[in-house]
């Protein structure tokens, strides 16, 4: 029987969010995860790939998802200070619930030529790659191997920030003073750790024609609310009279102490109160865009503003031309300066361009993701189930 899931390769840093991500690549019923690569990032690429592999044991897919280790630093700029504000020393501070690696990184290939030889053997127009760390290795994989271009369906990128009400998410502040940025007041963090990486991607016609973007415009409208991480811990129509405050599973538990983490680092840097932004799935979940009603979690690339009045036949989608500013170092982006700033110009109708989504059907999202968590326990229960009767017979 023809296996009809989306081949989908996941360039990570994690990252808090990144662990959301990749449960949702490996567990999401219309996604085939090909394998993970890590990237310098939320942390030193040492803990990155640490991380991935630890994530890949806590849900019960060490043995089934390959990960390889990947850049350790920009293209061409110096190595980046690892940041701790956000996502702490680990990457993924937090808890204590994260379980040693069951299976270590393949080192026996470099990671973009991992990546090339299982997209490849996907047949043409089927396989995307998700990036939601830096840019590096996605900007590496194209340049070293354009041909994988038309072959791919798409590249859907958590990165970026416009602004300028473009969504109506807040997108915080520090120190009093409104921003755009998550790492500068105009840079967003993927982009800035490599802006000639993101600026090498944009500006390939034919790549930016299959390209999604998910900037923070649109991840701050995902906001992991108390109600949220309510679900996450119990799912949906458990007893309200057994919520004691531990998770239904270790698994949920561990989830929500990392989320708890993410919302006292958000709410302290940035006075984002209601919940941190759960940034890095929303790349994955782009993915599904077309494949009908049964698993697609509708994205809205469209103005609403423009609407008014319009039939649905009149709508028009919208594609962007995207733009870096690549000039100044790490530092004088801290000092103020516009490294990694983003810029979207919108195209005429028809045009084809880079994918910028306005919002998103989030209930859905939430939904979906619950239901990704309830199939890692599931699939944790048995493999302990197994253990168990081996133990017993030895």
């Amino acid at each position: 029987m023809e296996d009809t899931r989306i081949p989908v390769w996941l360039d990570c840093d994690p990252g808090h969010d990144d662990t959301f991500a990749i449960l949702l690549a490996a567990y999401h019923p219309a996604i085939r995860i090909l394998g993970v690569s890590t990237v310098f990032g939320n942390a030193s690429l040492e803990k990155t790939t640490y991380n991935a592999t630890s994530i890949l044991t806590a849900i019960g897919k060490s043995h089934q998802i390959p990960v390889y280790v990947g850049a350790s630093k920009a293209l061409f700029r110096p190595p980046m200070h690892a940041p701790t504000d956000i996502h702490g020393e680990t990457g993924l501070d937090g808890t204590s619930l994260l379980p040693p690696p069951t299976v270590p990184p393949n080192t026996s290939v470099p990671a973009i030529d991992a990546a090339y030889a299982a997209l490849k053997a996907c047949p043409p127009g089927t396989a995307w790659v998700v990036a939601t760390g830096a840019f590096t290795n996605a900007a590496a994989l194209f340049i070293k191997y354009p041909e994988l271009v038309p072959h791919l369906a798409g590249l859907s990128l958590m990165g970026g920030a416009l602004g300028n009400n473009f969504t109506p998410a807040v997108l915080g502040q520090v120190d009093g003073v409104p921003r755009v940025g998550n790492w500068t007041q105009f840079a967003e963090f993927n982009v800035i750790a490599d802006p000639e990486a993101a600026q090498s991607i944009f500006s390939n016609k034919n790549l930016a024609a299959k390209t999604t973007l998910i900037p923070l415009d649109v991840t701050h409208l995902c906001l992991t609310t108390e109600q949220v991480q309510d679900l996450i811990l119990y799912g949906p129509d458990y007893p309200a009279s057994q919520k004691t405050g531990k998770g239904k599973t270790e698994l949920r538990q561990m989830l929500v102490e990392l989320l708890m983490f993410f919302a006292k680092t958000y709410s302290d840097v940035f006075g984002i109160t209601e919940g941190p932004p759960l940034h890095d799935p929303l790349a994955v979940a782009a993915v599904l865009t077309g494949v009908g009603e049964q698993h697609e979690i509708p994205f809205y690339d469209r103005d609403p503003s423009a609407e008014t009045g319009l039939s649905t036949g009149q709508i028009q989608r919208e594609r962007y031309e995207v733009s870096v500013v690549t000039e100044g170092t790490y530092e004088e982006a801290v000092a103020g300066a516009r490294t990694g700033q983003i810029t979207a110009r919108l195209l005429p109708p028809g045009e084809e361009g880079v994918r910028i989504p306005r919002g998103l059907d989030l209930p859905l999202f939430w939904k979906v993701l619950e239901e990704c968590v309830s199939r890692a326990d599931e699939a944790n229960a048995a493999a302990a189930a197994v253990a168990g009767s081996v133990a017993e017979a030895a």
